[in-house]
Formats: C-alpha cells, sequence, structure tokens
C-alpha cells in the first residue's frame, strides 16, 4: 500500500512522540490503565494524582504535554482543576475523561478551558485518538 509524503501510514505515525502526560483521577485502576495505554502508545512519562488539588502539583513539577482529568474526584473536581491549570498553563491540552457527559457538562468543560471530553464509556483508542488530535502527532 502506498504511503503519502507524511508516512500517515506508517503503524507508528500516531504514537506518543515521547510526549509527557498527567492523569488525574480518584480511582487508581483507571490511572493504572490509562497510563499503561499512554506508555504503550509511545508517551514517555505519565504522572499521577488521586485529586485536583493533587494533580495542579503534579502538573507544575512534571510539565507533561497533556492533563487527563476526571470529573468527579473529592478535595477538587476535575473543572475546578481545569480552570486553575488553564490559568497556570494557558497552552496545556486538558482531556475531561468521565463517566459524566453530555451537553451541559461540555459547555461548562468548554466555558473553564477544557479542550475535549472523553466518556469513560468509549474505549481507549477514542481517548489516544482525541490526544493525538490535541498535541498534532
Amino acid at each position: 500500500m502506498p504511503q503519502d509524503s507524511a508516512g500517515s501510514d506508517h503503524p507508528d505515525a500516531r504514537r506518543g512522540g515521547g510526549k509527557a502526560v498527567v492523569i488525574i483521577d480518584d480511582n487508581a485502576s483507571v490511572r493504572r490503565i490509562v497510563g499503561n495505554a499512554f506508555l504503550e502508545n509511545g508517551f514517555s512519562a505519565c504522572g499521577e494524582a488521586g485529586n485536583g488539588r493533587e494533580g495542579i502539583e503534579v502538573v507544575k513539577k512534571v510539565k507533561p504535554d497533556l492533563a487527563i482529568l476526571d470529573l468527579s474526584m473529592p478535595v477538587m473536581n476535575g473543572l475546578e482543576a481545569a480552570t486553575i491549570l488553564r490559568k497556570l498553563f494557558p497552552n496545556l491540552p486538558i482531556i475531561l475523561f468521565s463517566m459524566y457527559s453530555g451537553e451541559p457538562i461540555e459547555a461548562e468543560a468548554a466555558r473553564v478551558g477544557v479542550d475535549a471530553v472523553v466518556s469513560k464509556t468509549e474505549d481507549m483508542p477514542a481517548l489516544l485518538d482525541k490526544a493525538h488530535e490535541l498535541l498534532h502527532i
């Protein structure tokens, strides 16, 4: 099969390119599954946090290329954390990865600076595809 000049048919063309990601979710299993998926997809590092407040501190330290936040977490939820992250890091792509979705959530997420909302009911490739899209890789 012929490739175009950008090589987009190459199997590694959509890999993570060594980009770092921070996963902020109160469920350790979700953090592990998402982190492993990103590491297996060529991302270089995966920072983790169990709530929004911890997540902000991890993002400050790691300075990732992408942040993935759950909506419903103790201490500080994903929308509150996204608001602060957007002020601190105006160019950081932020994905809200949550069981909750729909027009009201997406509208509020967009209002606070979230770049994309992906439902946890979707399969992992949907989250990876959105990350690639936001990072232009």
